[in-house]
């Protein structure tokens, strides 16, 4: 497997250029990917929009992941370069996450359970020729989808009410048109969005900036739900 250039960095991996079809995302400090294998097939095979996941070489570490290359902004880049409007990017968003609840668990045999992706938001989605695509699977849970309409949301909030972040009024626009829609799509429960802070707060790779904005990022969700 030859190895081209970097294409991208994210919080815990970076995606290399393999060649025309296929990249390679590689975990940084010893992360697993395997998981995310079954998880991206069962979706792929139930129609869900994830990239084709590439053969993996003999030589592949347990951090590599072959998937397919994906060509397109990204939605946050849609949004913040005005090829999109915080209302059309957040049905995008709610859309996505409404259709990955209809996946039925592959593993839990509780009826209610769901794929989670847990890390849904505008720079994991890819807007390819053929439609958006979901990527970076590497929190995917199996639960109950209040979840990760939350946690969703608590993403967005953080930045909204970052003083530093330079989108903060778009990103509040989104999740203004998006929380209505979330509601209508199940809800976002106190108790799900406790939980997602408490995921939030835990996350490691949370700059202390970032952890300090949770509390306030959960009010604003909070009163946005029931304004």
């Amino acid at each position: 497997m030859r190895i081209g250039r970097l294409l991208g960095s994210g919080r815990s991996a970076d995606v290399y250029e393999l060649d025309e079809r296929w990249v390679l995302r590689r975990y940084r400090d010893g992360l697993d990917a395997s998981r995310e294998l079954p998880v991206m097939s069962y979706l792929s095979a139930s129609g869900y929009p994830v990239p084709r996941l590439g053969p993996q070489p003999p030589s592949a570490g347990p951090g590599d992941l072959v998937l397919q290359r994906l060509t397109g902004p990204t939605l946050a880049e849609a949004l913040l370069g005005g090829a999109m409007g915080g209302d059309e990017a957040a049905g995008l968003l709610a859309d996505l996450l409404a259709e990955l609840h209809t996946v039925p668990a592959r593993l839990s045999l509780d009826p209610e359970d769901r794929i989670l992706h847990l890390d849904l938001h505008p720079e994991n989605v890819m807007l390819t020729a053929d439609g958006p695509v979901v990527i970076d699977w590497s929190n995917t849970e199996e639960g109950l989808p209040a979840l990760d309409r939350a946690m969703s949301a608590l993403i967005l909030a953080q930045l909204a009410v970052d003083p530093d972040f330079p989108a903060a009024d778009p990103v509040r626009v989104l999740l203004t048109a998006l929380v209505p829609r979330l509601l209508a799509n199940g809800g976002i429960p106190d108790g799900a969005l406790a939980d997602a802070a408490g995921r939030r707060s835990a996350n490691p790779t949370l700059s202390p900036a970032e952890l300090a904005l949770i509390g306030e990022g959960s009010e604003l969700v909070t009163a946005l739900a029931t304004a």
